[in-house]
């Protein structure tokens, strides 16, 4: 007996339906970036001893609210203030738009609103309170191809045992009236370790970066190449964590990129720890 075999006719590729999906998920994606976290890479030394040139993080976008100028891309008109805002604490380490040509830079917020912020011989004061700051002996940081320390920083440049060199910089502990510390580096005697006393006005941040000798930060204004008193429209989002870094010797080849990494700077939190016992204020 002859069987007929029917054979089951291709099913048609509704094209109409996965550009569909296409659109969501391509929507989807973008949201995530825009609204909710974003990573971020740090090209600068300016956050030594916290933030080292090659690392890569997670920047979450919402803890501050948004304004026009904090999402990916410009979903909101311009305007002044922030959707669903809330200020930043004292401390935490904020990705922001410069004012001056709305590139992407990293600080940590030091001053709010009525808050007196001064710099005296290298010791920040806060509405007229010296913040504790501590000798923590030094930061030794690896001379690779992206981080080196040269020109007037050379003297700090060190040997170690195994004749690998590092950037030997003097180290500090600093500790806000929040309780909240982190790590600084006081390298020599600079302009901006003297600043006259300023007070942030409302709606606007004080932020400097750890390497206080080496950051253009709200110790100097805009249109000498700082961020002065930055308005919070500009504030991005909050630095949450290391997810890994580069010590920038990648090349084409693949082969190179796993030597790059280094294996000690993933998954560390970027939120300052407490001191225990401290008063918030």
């Amino acid at each position: 007996m002859n069987e007929t075999v029917t054979m089951a006719k291709p099913k048609k590729v509704d094209w109409a339906d996965e550009v569909r999906q296409l659109i969501v998920l391509v929507l989807a994606v973008l949201g995530v970036h825009s609204l909710i976290a974003k990573p971020f890479y740090i090209p600068s030394e300016s956050m030594l001893p916290t933030l080292l040139t090659g690392d890569h993080l997670i920047v979450s976008k919402f803890p501050y609210g948004f304004s026009y100028l904090s999402p990916s891309l410009p979903i909101l008109p311009e305007m002044s203030g922030r959707i669903f805002g809330r200020y930043p604490d004292r401390g935490d380490i904020a990705v922001i738009k410069a004012p001056r040509d709305h590139e992407d830079y990293i600080k940590r917020v030091i001053g709010l609103p009525g808050d007196t912020v001064q710099m005296r011989q290298g010791q920040l004061w806060l509405n007229g309170v010296a913040v504790p700051k501590v000798a923590e002996g030094t930061a030794d940081i690896a001379v690779t191809a992206n981080t080196d320390c040269v020109g007037q920083w050379a003297q700090y440049r060190a040997t170690l045992p195994d004749g690998s060199a590092v950037c030997r910089y003097p180290k500090f502990r600093e500790t806000l009236p929040n309780g909240r510390s982190y790590d600084v580096l006081d390298l020599a005697e600079t302009a901006q370790d003297n600043t006259a006393p300023e007070i942030v006005p409302e709606g606007h941040i004080f932020l400097m970066g750890d390497n206080r000798d080496n950051s253009e930060d709200s110790r100097f204004p805009a249109f000498v190449g700082g961020l002065g008193m930055l308005p919070i429209e500009n504030l991005v989002g909050r630095a949450e964590f290391l997810t890994f870094s580069l010590d920038g010797t990648t090349e084409w080849n693949p082969l190179t990129w796993l030597g790059a990494v280094r294996p000690h700077r993933a998954f560390i939190t970027l939120r300052p720890r407490v001191e225990p016992g401290a008063a918030a204020r």
